[in-house]
């Protein structure tokens, strides 16, 4: 069985309908209509009900963490993954970023799925690094099970054909 949290019913949406945002100090705006998602030691996550995903890194490590999961979106981007947010913003001087919405949090999800989905992302030249459920989204309008949260994960090396 799977269960699904909605965070919001408009934050549904796919990377190709993504926006840019309009202003380069977007990530400083404070808007009162976004719902907190995720408040941890390492990262607080907002979503917009424009569909964007607002995270701010703090704690041990913060700079790397951001560099990491920004190195690993763009990578992901790059190499066609389409179940992963796509980068939309970062700002390394706050050390934020926004992404596009992969939709709403997976409660249950069966460990053969699980260890599909993950292995799935190293098609794309990533290992995750923190393969555990939490990490897994169910994007509604293409019926697809996506992975978030890449401050662990690692780009690996290239394979040359033999």
């Amino acid at each position: 069985m799977i269960r699904l949290f909605h965070f919001c019913q408009h934050g549904q949406i796919g990377s190709r309908h993504a926006k840019r945002l309009s202003k380069p100090d977007a990530l400083r705006d404070s808007d009162p209509h976004m719902l907190k998602v995720k408040d941890t030691l390492r990262a607080t996550v907002h979503l917009g009900f424009d569909g964007r995903v607002f995270k701010a890194y703090h704690g041990p490590k913060a700079e790397e963490r951001f560099d990491n999961e920004v190195r690993v979106l763009k990578h992901l981007e790059a190499h066609g993954c389409p179940f992963v947010p796509r980068l939309l913003e970062a700002d390394r001087a706050q050390l934020k970023i926004v992404t596009s919405n992969c939709g709403g949090r997976v409660e249950h999800l069966d460990e053969k799925h699980t260890k599909e989905l993950f292995a799935e992302l190293e098609k794309f030249g990533v290992r995750h690094d923190d393969p555990d459920v939490r990490n897994v989204t169910y994007r509604f309008s293409d019926g697809r099970f996506c992975l978030i949260d890449f401050e662990f994960a690692t780009i690996l090396p290239e394979t040359k054909p033999a």
